[in-house]
This record gives C-alpha cells, structure tokens and sequence, in this order.
C-alpha cells in the first residue's frame, strides 16, 4: 500500500493535490501527516522526503517528491488519473502543469488556510489577471469536454490540481464566473473535500508565519478553526 506523507490539512494545499486523486480514484494508501513547526521542517522532513517538502509518496522502497511526479507516477499504474481522450489527456496536463508552475501572485496574495475568511484590501489588476485565467480555464475545459468535471465527465488529476484553488476562492471570497461557478460549487461539495476541510477545521496546530501573512493583503473576518 501507498504511504502518502502531507502537512497540516488547513494550510498545505500541495499536499491535498495527491490526497483528493487517491482518494477520488479510490486507491488505497496510508496517510502520514507531519505538521509544520514555526521553525525550519527541513531536519523532520528529510526524513522522508529527499527535498524536505510535502507531498511525498512512499511505494516501498520507491520514494516519488512533488505533487507533479506523484500524479504521473500514478499514472503509469492506474487508470484514470488522466483523461482516457488524446486531446483532453493533453489539455489536462497543459492546465496542471501551468497550475504547478504558475499563478504566483494568487499563491502569494491568498495564502492557503482553509478554516478563515478573509476579506482582501485590494485585488490588484496582476492579482485579477490570474483570477481571469482560472475562470478562463475552468470554463474552456468545461465547454470543450462537456463536464462536469475540467477534462471529462469524471474525476481526473487536473481537478486535484485546482482544488486547492476553489478553497483559496472560498477562502477569500473570489468569483468564479459562467459555467465555473457551478464547477467551483461541485468541487467544494465532493465528499472527499469535505472530509478533508472538516478535518483542517479540527486541527489545534497554528502556523504562525503563515497567519501572520494573511494580515498582509487582508483582514481576516471569521475564524472557523476550533479553538
């Protein structure tokens, strides 16, 4: 059996990537979860990940870093990480890919952290740029693959790459437009994702780098997470 090792669920959206396809796809694995400490995680998690981040997958004695490498990793041994379509397998891995490498300003300006809401000071145009092409891509690959999900009509691994982003469009109150809107909703409501905010909101660990960055870009207007 897979051993998937993850970080804190409220803050770490790199891990949820891996999580939700194992979980969607309904291939078994163990989850290890190692929480961020204030100081560096470097010594802890070396310890199992050979560049000190999450996620990393265990196959006995393969040892499979980064998100991007364990989605293709799965894919060589299960069906239906990708689209089964030639053009549709291409677009997805077009949009995870730049989703992996991409969208900058969203990640710096609206952090990661399932549990708060946090209303924005100001959405500037760079900011809004990456909104727009989330909104363009959700609604291209809807339209082009007739849905309800990015690429076909189940499930795949572009939709575990985007489903950190609807928690940041929760989050931070951010529009999802057209038909993505209805795609944002289905996202958030996938059994999977539920269990996974249920169990962010549970848990008493504080990062407190992180939620002072919040108050960066703005104000944080409801805390969700047990106290």
């Amino acid at each position: 059996m897979y051993t998937l090792y993850i970080a804190n669920k409220n803050y770490s959206s790199w891990s949820l990537r891996p999580w939700l396809l194992l979980r969607e796809l309904g291939i078994p694995f163990e989850e290890r979860l190692m929480r961020f400490e204030s100081a560096s995680n470097w010594e802890a998690f070396r310890k199992f990940s050979p560049s000190g981040q999450v996620p990393t997958l265990h196959d006995g004695s393969t040892v499979v870093w980064d998100s991007l490498a364990i989605t293709e990793y799965l894919a060589e041994r299960h069906k239906g990480v990708w689209p089964e379509d030639e053009t549709a397998r291409a677009w997805a891995r077009c949009a995870a890919a730049e989703m992996h490498s991409g969208f900058t300003v969203l990640r710096t300006r609206c952090s990661n952290s399932c549990g708060v809401r946090v209303r924005l000071n100001e959405i500037p145009g760079d900011l809004q740029r990456d909104i727009g092409r989330i909104n363009e891509l959700w609604n291209e690959g809807l339209k082009r693959f007739g849905g309800p999900f990015l690429a076909e009509s189940k499930f795949t691994a572009v939709d575990a790459f985007y489903a950190p982003v609807a928690f940041r469009f929760q989050t931070y109150g951010l529009k999802a437009e057209g038909t993505a809107a209805a795609y944002l909703a289905r996202i958030l409501a996938l059994p999977s994702m539920r269990s996974w905010y249920a169990d962010a909101l549970q848990e008493p660990w504080r990062e407190e780098a992180h939620d002072a960055h919040l108050a960066t870009y703005g104000t944080v207007i409801e805390d969700l997470r047990a106290q």
